[in-house]
């Protein structure tokens, strides 16, 4: 066998790598070391599909999708995220359904749970510490958790914790610094953000608490206006918070954090539609805003998506199958994200579902067991 040792060599023309026909063998147990560069630096012009990159912003590595969809990053299929068995491990990513209104008035404990990627209504799971309605809720790989939220006469404090993987009730995890509701909620899996929401009035105040530690939540900073009922997506190491209600207009503001640090947001873009009480969802890379409330009581049926390495304006992604407001703050896989619920007027329980990477409609996915303003949480989205 003969070897060649080459610091690097390029193409006849000196302007590019070489084009390697057949089937080419690394046999080292060392390691191959791919292009890097930041987000910015992605090449647009001449790209193959299937090339291959290492993106210094996120961390990740990257392969081309094509000139319409672009870079995206590789997902990792994490058994931690239970459900599945064999080649299926990792894919069962589940999603709860928690509290909700359905009278529109009175808040309930019930939390049911739904696989993320098995079409079907969803099952039972337990129930809440207390009846609430328009909780902040979020999720860590094993923790999901709810904070504050509302009754007739009642504004909490409370955040509720329960472990993913099992079934049964929640148990007290600590509290928020104010009476609250209605937050966005936003995870890298150690860190948990609460932002926005309404606090006796509409707030931009953020709090964040350690998931695996119960105790109180603490200051962060403040988003870039005061936006009650807005909605998060986040990466590993970017929360994104966007729409809300301005009272008494809509909000299309988009602004974004670094989870890891505290601080004030700083502004991202706008989405299409100004709205508030959106659903939202993400994988690591692309964040969805669907539906919403425009104004008294018009909705609208818009997917909107971003990047979240990026910033900018968001983009449309497809329409909903049912235009409604209020509904559920939406579950993600790395894959899929599954919304639906909220009021049309009529308070529904209808779930739906879109493909993360992909652009269109959304699709029937089944139906929650309680109807109405109902919060959620799931443990393989975009921060995990």
């Amino acid at each position: 066998m003969s070897k060649i040792n080459i610091r690097s060599f390029s193409n006849e023309n000196d302007d590019g790598a070489p084009d390697i026909v057949g089937v080419s063998t690394f046999s080292s147990t060392a390691y191959f070391v791919p292009s890097k560069g930041t987000t910015a630096q992605r090449p647009s012009l001449h790209v193959e599909v299937g090339s291959i990159r290492f993106n210094t912003d996120t961390a990740n590595l990257e392969y081309y999708r094509g000139d319409t969809l672009g870079w995206s990053q590789f997902e990792l299929i994490d058994p931690d995220l239970g459900g599945g068995t064999g080649s299926n491990t990792g894919l069962g990513t589940r999603g709860l359904v928690m509290g909700g209104s359905p009278d529109n008035s009175n808040g309930n404990n019930t939390v049911d749970y739904i696989t993320i990627s098995t079409l079907g209504d969803s099952q039972d799971f337990g129930d809440l510490t207390d009846a609430r309605k328009a909780l902040g809720s979020l999720g860590g790989r094993v923790r999901a958790l709810a904070a504050g939220g509302t009754r007739p006469s009642y504004t909490s404090t409370v955040i509720d914790f329960a472990t993913f993987s099992s079934t049964g009730n929640f148990t007290d995890f600590g509290d928020t610094s104010t009476q609250g509701q209605s937050y966005a909620g936003l995870s890298d899996g150690n860190r948990g953000i609460f932002a926005g929401g309404y606090r006796g009035g509409i707030t931009n105040i953020i709090e964040y608490v350690t998931i695996a530690q119960t105790g109180n939540a603490v200051d962060f900073g403040d988003i870039t206006q005061q936006q009650g009922d807005p909605s998060g997506v986040n990466s590993s190491t970017r929360g994104v918070v966007g729409g809300g209600h301005l009272q008494p207009a809509k909000t299309n503001v988009i602004s974004f954090i670094t989870i890891t640090t505290t601080g004030n947001a700083a502004d991202f873009g706008d989405l299409t539609v100004a709205r508030s009480a959106v659903s939202s969802g993400c994988n690591s890379t692309r964040g969805i805003f669907a539906t919403g409330n425009i104004g008294s009581t018009n909705m609208t049926n818009v997917i909107d998506f971003i990047t979240i390495a990026t910033t900018g304006n968001a983009t449309d992604f497809g329409d909903a199958t049912t235009t409604f407001w209020n509904g559920l703050g939406g579950m993600s896989s790395p894959t899929r994200m599954v919304f639906g619920g909220g009021i049309t007027p009529t308070v529904l329980n209808t779930l739906s579902y879109v493909e993360i990477l992909t652009t269109g409609n959304s699709v029937d996915f089944g139906d929650a067991s309680t109807l109405g303003q109902r919060s959620t949480s799931s443990n393989g989205h975009g921060g995990l």
